[in-house]
């Protein structure tokens, strides 16, 4: 039987396990113990048919909510006292109703009856202000339908626009920090095909290939400025969203800025160290007098120096949206993107991956940490467009149509450029180059079918699905060229002779480009069915059927088509909830699967082996909390994923591949989203990880896979606020992130290479008010010097000042 962790580490886990299951319950019941006040109900129209969002305002707070489909809204964390309601419908006449609340008091209205108007309707608009900003658990995409945290028998994880403005984030990369369990491998290479960055997620690498729960990708790094929220949705999730874009840990999930109902903005300029200058802009509109047409523009200019001796990145960003509310069934939106950028490559040490190494960690390489050994004119351009649309029609009160469509066209123009360690003695560099022109087309189509009905008195909430995904690639690049050899333990004065003149003419002498095509269809359908058997317990049932046709490769230089075949794939997921405090507490457990499609092999002797899809499943049981009216949000959880149909070498025929392998990932993922007193804001997390390959390749048996990332990974970010006294919206914020040795390299012939485990500290003071903000932010305080990679060795950024100052309007 397959145990959940290594002997060593099992008490010491398993103790930290339970003591926070004590202090969890421990503060839920304190916090219960706090006074609580809640306005509840359901609205309807005239015939009696129920009314989903519906926006019900309390005049005069930032307090509301919007109905569910069932007409269903609840508001709380209210004072006592005297309220009143303002509820409004788009077709509908407003109404208001004054309530009166009593401590600890959960007031139920009826009879709240909207009636058709045919006249103007002045809208209320329910603010986005929350008890904690940090806190983003409604998601729209994370169970494709309407389903609330406490509800979705899956764990996800949000990074809010308000955390990262709180924290003056910069980069995507920076981010992902704040997300449990998740660790960056790779910086965004821009190279063609996988150019994004690739992170850890229980012990698999992923990339973030989706926005707004469909295709979204591109060769670069996405810009925070377009970004409302960064889902990290944990473990295999092919029932839902297939195998072409999410890896067995999970996916990332972009959720862009959308249009909203009224006019505002916010204008930012942000400067820092290694010449970092940054403006955005956000604007936001009513386009007719109707005001049924919304426009929304965010756009962003952003260059830096590398902290390096050579290196730059900058680029230019903009993302037209519109909105269309027809009437009050039909609405359609419209998101665009177009990213334009030109970098350098990072530094990436690349260790050899076939023979024992002479080193182990990186101080033994001797390479100084700003050494880049690259030039500032070996650039790479990443010119990307993604177009999202959706529709959604209201079909009765019961169901929805949802149509979703993206295209995204990302390419590579101009040299990759990367070192590795070939030589023996590990203190030679080779500078390999590539010249690329490389373009990727990815289009969705999505359409769903979202229910909300019940059936003998138990209620159900459906999902049905149709999906339609296309790939294809251009490729025109030139070979991979050893341009020199560089020493790391000397003065070397090759060092300073790579550049783009001396790279063309080595490249000219090239006859081995590559020309192909390669188009890939993947034609999907699911379902999705939550039931609830009583109000407190719901079970989860899916299924998905995955067809991958992949036409093949074209190459220009042979006129032929090769490495074409097809493969069908079932997906199920199950799950349920049980809520052991209605509204405030479940534990939950799942049932997940996910898959990847696997291409026929020709063994030694001429057969074709056709193999199957490899499998992920994971088993997973936990807990979900949203205390004190939403006070403290926050879930534990332990998984046990185990992976099978993993090709490997036949240990008994040289040369041959089989298909019995198998790869288990084990750990413990923790959250918790705090408001314990006004102003004060806390987010932290925490994620134990054991990967092994069972039975792979014979040289990485028993080992940790090298993309599994560090075992112990943890974050934490405090943000202080004045609500009150003329120091109204002054405030501090600082946090940590740290994580455990990472083995970069393990195999029996390389040996171990260890990063070793480093704790990095942020900090930040800003002055917020509603025409303007001004901020300081320090990254990486105490100037730690500290690497990530996967094969690699990747210096990451010393300390960094960063100043903002943002108008708004």
């Amino acid at each position: 039987m397959r145990t959940y962790l290594s002997i060593h580490g099992y008490a010491k886990n398993v103790r930290l396990y339970t003591i926070f299951i004590m202090v969890w319950f421990s503060t839920s019941m304190d916090l219960l113990a706090q006074n609580q006040s809640a306005i509840q109900g359901k609205v309807r129209n005239e015939q009696g048919q129920a009314l989903s969002h519906v926006s019900i305002l309390v005049k005069g707070t930032h307090q509301g909510t919007l109905t569910e489909m069932d007409g269903f809204f609840r508001i709380s964390n209210l004072e006592k006292g005297q309220h009143l309601l303002v509820i409004s419908h788009i077709g509908y006449g407003t109404q208001e109703r004054a309530v009166q609340l009593s401590d600890n008091q959960t007031l139920t209205i009826s009879d709240v009856i909207l009636k058709n108007s045919e006249g103007n309707l002045q809208e209320v608009t329910v603010t986005d202000r929350k008890i904690n900003p940090f806190d983003g658990k409604e998601s729209d995409y994370a169970a494709r339908m309407p389903l609330e945290n406490l509800e979705n028998p899956q764990v996800y994880n949000v990074v809010t626009k308000e955390l990262m403005e709180d924290q003056v984030i910069v980069g995507f990369d920076d981010a992902l920090k704040n997300a449990p369990g998740v660790h960056k491998l790779w910086s965004s290479t821009g190279r063609g095909g996988d150019g994004a960055g690739f992170y850890s997620m229980r012990g698999f690498s992923v990339q973030p290939r989706l926005m707004n729960g469909i295709a979204g990708i591109s060769n670069g790094s996405p810009d925070p400025a377009n970004i409302e929220a960064i889902e990290t949705i944990k473990g295999p999730s092919g029932t839902l969203f297939g195998g072409s874009l999410v890896s067995f840990g999970g996916l990332i999930n972009v959720v862009t800025k959308k249009p909203y109902e009224g006019f505002g903005g916010e204008a930012t300029f942000t400067a820092g160290s290694f010449g970092l200058s940054r403006i955005t802009a956000d604007i936001n509109t009513p386009v007719d007098k109707a005001e049924k047409i919304h426009f929304r523009i965010n756009t962003a200019y952003h260059q830096e120096k590398s902290f390096q001796d050579a290196g730059f990145r900058k680029s230019f960003f903009v993302a037209p949206s519109i909105s269309y509310q027809v009437n009050n069934r039909l609405s359609f939106m419209v998101n665009t993107a177009f990213f334009d950028s030109e970098s350098t490559n990072p530094l990436m040490l690349f260790l050899n991956r076939s023979r024992e190494l002479l080193v182990n960690s990186p101080k033994d390489l001797g390479i100084g940490y700003k050494r880049s050994f690259t030039s500032d004119d070996i650039t790479i351009k990443n010119p990307t467009v993604n177009i999202y649309g959706q529709a959604n029609y209201k079909m009765s009160n019961n169901w929805v149509s949802q149509t979703n469509i993206s295209r995204s066209v990302r390419q590579a123009n101009g040299y990759y450029q990367y070192v590795m360690f070939i030589m023996p003695g590990d203190s030679l560099l080779n500078r390999y180059v590539s010249n690329q022109h490389s373009t990727n087309i990815v289009t969705d189509i999505q359409q769903n079918f979202i229910g909300d009905f019940k059936i003998a008195g138990m209620r159900n909430r459906l999902v049905v699905g149709l999906d339609l995904f296309h790939q294809q690639a251009f490729n025109n690049n030139s070979a991979y060229i050893v341009f020199d050899t560089v020493s790391t333990a000397r003065v070397d004065p090759r060092y300073t002779q790579l550049t783009r003149s001396a790279v063309d003419a080595r490249l000219g002498q090239n006859t081995n480009p590559t020309k192909n095509e390669t188009n890939v269809y993947t034609y999907s359908a699911y379902f999705s069915d939550v039931l609830n058997i009583t109000d407190r317990l719901m079970a989860m049932v899916s299924l998905r059927v995955d067809r991958f046709d992949n036409k093949g490769s074209y190459n220009q230089r042979t006129d032929a088509t090769s490495g074409d075949f097809a493969q069908t794939a079932f997906s199920p997921k199950l799950g349920a909830v049980y809520q052991i405090l209605k509204n405030r507490a479940s534990v939950f457990g799942n049932y997940m699967n996910g898959f990847q499609n696997v291409a026929p092999i020709t063994q030694p002797d001429g057969s074709i082996d056709i193999f199957d899809p490899q499998h992920a499943n994971q088993w997973e049981i936990g807990i979900k909390t949203e205390l004190f009216d939403g006070k403290v949000t926050g879930s534990v959880s332990y998984y046990d994923i185990y992976v099978q149909n993993v090709t490997r070498p036949d240990p008994d025929r040289v040369g041959f591949s089989i298909q019995d392998g198998n790869i288990t990932s084990k750990g413990i993922e923790a959250e918790i989203i705090a408001n314990p007193i006004p102003g004060l804001n806390i987010i932290a997390g925490y994620g134990f990880n054991e990967s092994k390959n069972d039975r792979t390749a014979e040289g990485i048996d028993g080992r940790r896979p090298v993309a599994a990332g560090p075992e112990h990974l943890a974050n934490i970010w405090a943000s202080y606020r004045v609500e009150r006294t003329a120091l109204k919206g002054l405030g501090a914020g600082a946090g940590a992130n740290f994580a455990s040795e990472n083995l970069i390299t393990n195999s029996a012939a390389t040996g171990i290479f260890a990063l070793p485990a480093y704790t990095v500290f942020g900090a930040t003071l800003f002055y917020d008010t509603p025409a303007y903000r001004i901020g300081l932010k320090v990254d990486n305080l105490t100037d730690k010097q500290y690497w990530g990679g996967w094969t690699t060795v990747e210096p990451q950024m010393p300390r960094r000042i960063l100043g903002t100052l943002a108008f708004k309007f």
